[in-house]
């Protein structure tokens, strides 16, 4: 049984948020939802990652949510705190409007289709982990609240996500706690720095190398050598898949 106690503590703050509109950094980037600042970081509460779900076959792990999936979410738990939805439709539905949402899940679904995780789990494409199947599906990041490096989205350097005693200290706790709900799924983490965080998480013992995903390149369209690297690695990406699967 999940705890939605954190999504309870903000429906207050959430239900004065406007209506029908996007949401401004004026509207979020508040005290009311400010968990953390250190330095020139900023951490953020964001409803969209207390949803967690158990029976996953499939995680796919991100740095930190953005700007673009904070505002998503929060817009979307807005509308249904207004509808009266309850906690746990509110945190499954935020999920569902602000996973990797944009031109990154685009690009993320193309390139877990070119590694053939599409036919390994026998669907037409893994945009169906988004849609009608996503009960295979878990989405996150390693830091689970959006944190924000002076005003900007953090992208886990300046400092390194496994070099800021702050940040590493919060991903063990609450990564460790999210991984251990999760029944055995394959872990795969959008580029170098998540996937050196998760090594962290491997040499501590809280999860298996062999759950987790070497080599898949973050989807930002920021990451402009993306394909190349895709590439490169896909014929060790697509051997992990079926090795993990079969």
């Amino acid at each position: 049984m999940q705890d939605w106690n954190q999504l309870h503590h903000y429906i207050d703050a959430i239900q004065r948020l406007p209506a029908d509109k996007p949401l401004t950094k004026q509207d979020l980037l508040i005290p009311d939802f400010l968990l953390h600042r250190e330095g020139g970081l900023e951490m953020y509460y964001a409803p969209h990652n207390e949803y967690i779900n158990q029976a996953a076959k499939l995680v796919i792990l991100g740095i930190t949510p953005g700007w673009t999936q904070m505002e998503l979410a929060f817009r979307q738990a807005k509308q249904d705190v207004d509808a009266g939805l309850s906690l746990e439709q509110i945190a499954y539905r935020s999920k569902q409007a602000a996973r990797f949402a944009g031109t990154m899940r685009k690009n993320l679904c193309s390139m877990l289709d070119q590694i053939e995780l599409d036919t390994v789990l026998g669907l037409s494409s893994c945009t169906r982990l988004f849609e009608d199947q996503d009960e295979w599906l878990h989405t996150s990041s390693v830091i689970k609240y959006p944190v924000f490096s002076h005003g900007l989205n953090y992208t886990g350097h300046n400092p390194q996500l496994v070099k800021s005693q702050f940040l590493s200290a919060y991903m063990c706790s609450t990564l460790n706690n999210e991984l251990k709900q999760l029944a055995n799924p394959l872990i795969i983490p959008l580029g170098k720095m998540v996937e050196d965080a998760l090594n962290l998480l491997v040499s501590q013992g809280v999860i298996e190398r062999q759950s987790c995903l070497s080599g898949f390149p973050h989807p930002s369209g920021a990451n402009g050598h993306r394909l190349q690297q895709l590439k490169t690695n896909l014929p060790l990406l697509k051997k992990q898949v079926i090795q993990f699967f079969s």
